[in-house]
């Protein structure tokens, strides 16, 4: 699972409530976890486009940050990548 709030990755500015800015982010860190694992940037953003992966609206009463999160399955992969 990952998390991402409304919060610019490249300036920090703080967006009001923009639960694009807080998907967007909780995708990034995810693509940036998967980096990890040996997976280019694109074929992480490839596996996030088609694969089973469930995004929610988290936290949007937590003003003024919106909090979206999503979830790989673990299933789906060859190899481990929980944390360790």
């Amino acid at each position: 699972m990952f998390e991402g709030i409304s919060v610019d990755e490249f300036t920090g500015k703080q967006y009001f409530m923009d639960a694009h800015i807080g998907y967007r982010r909780a995708c990034l860190n995810a693509i940036a976890y998967l980096q990890k694992f040996g997976f280019t940037g694109e074929q992480a953003y490839l596996l996030l486009s088609c694969a089973s992966v469930e995004g929610r609206l988290s936290g949007i009463v937590d003003i003024p940050n919106a909090c979206c999160t999503i979830a790989i399955p673990t299933a789906i992969f060859d190899q481990n990548i929980l944390p360790t």
